[in-house]
């Protein structure tokens, strides 16, 4: 199952107490440690996106708390450190303050979120000339505390998008090796699917249909890829009836959920195209260049077609 959003709530290691103590010869001043520090959370950027899956057995994360001190000044251990890997293109949201904390934006980015207690102090610290024998220490201190709300945008160079059944998935295990399932009826792909082309990587979103942008069918839920999504291969089969409508459909739907995604770069793709007569795709292309200048007919099955596309992959259609 394929998870892009999560709820989680963090706690930082609660620093370690620093205690009272005396030296065990008589007239021994004071010598008792400092707590350890709690460990600290940060987040790490990996290049895998079925990590938030996790989350769904696990919500809550702690980290290591600080070991108390001991006798003769020693210190108390630093409480364990954790890691928790991101997929990169997460956004993390403050769930208090609904403030966007950051993005993962490249895979390796680090960043620190809960920051751990301080230690206490022991009596050793506090002794002097006036208070030679403190019979008090400090407590270690609570590490931070976090409530999340953590989303992935998945990051890719094309988009493949379109009404359900538009040949999205077949497309992008032809040209990637993926294996996207394939079926004919709606909602095939209940998640998108990424695959790369000599570098270039292209994720299938899953079937807009109308009203997605209110939640309908699939919804809003997979709208949020296609703005990292760098251009757009908008798929219209060729066994449609209404292709204008087709394509109006899923660019009223992108314009109601983000007007920033009707910038991005489009080329249509007359799915399917063996389905039809060459007549026939004439005629498809031509109404609609009504609504996109940038139109190619492909068909799996096309070995000519598809080399077409790989033109587009590799940066060199105009």
């Amino acid at each position: 199952m394929f998870i892009d959003e999560a709820d989680i709530v963090l706690l930082a290691g609660h620093g370690g107490s620093g205690i009272v103590s005396f030296g065990k010869k008589m007239g021994s001043g004071p010598d008792g440690g400092n707590g350890g520090a709690g460990g600290d959370i940060s987040f790490v950027a990996v290049d895998d996106i079925t990590l938030l899956t996790k989350f769904t057995q696990q919500s809550a994360f702690e980290a290591g708390y600080g070991h108390p001190g001991g006798r003769n000044r020693m210190s108390g251990r630093d409480g364990g450190d954790l890691e928790i890997q991101l997929p990169v293109g997460t956004t993390v949201i403050d769930k208090e303050t609904k403030e966007i904390l950051f993005e993962m934006a490249q895979v390796g980015q680090k960043e620190l979120i809960c920051k751990g207690g301080l230690g206490g102090r022991g009596n050793y610290e506090f002794r002097g000339p006036r208070r030679t024998t403190p019979q008090f220490a400090q407590p270690g201190l609570p590490g931070e505390k976090k409530s999340l709300f953590i989303i992935l945008k998945l990051i890719a160079d094309f988009g493949l998008i379109g009404l359900p059944n538009a040949g999205k998935s077949s497309l992008l295990n032809e040209l990637t090796h993926a294996k996207s399932k394939v079926a004919n009826y709606p909602f095939t792909t209940l998640a998108p699917n990424l695959g790369v082309f000599h570098g270039k990587v292209i994720a299938d979103i899953p079937g807009l249909i109308e009203g997605a942008s209110e939640g309908r069918g699939l919804g809003v839920s997979f709208l949020k890829h296609i703005e990292k999504v760098g251009v757009l291969l908008h798929c219209i089969s060729v066994e449609t009836t209404s292709p204008v409508a087709d394509y109006q459909t899923v660019r009223q739907e992108l314009g109601k959920y983000n007007k920033e995604l009707l910038k991005k770069t489009e080329i249509v793709l007359l799915t399917k195209s063996d389905l039809t007569d060459a007549k026939t795709l004439a005629k498809l292309t031509k109404i609609l260049q009504t609504k996109s200048k940038k139109i190619l007919a492909v068909s799996i099955h096309d070995w000519e077609s598809l080399e077409k596309i790989k033109t587009v992959l590799s940066g060199k259609f105009k």
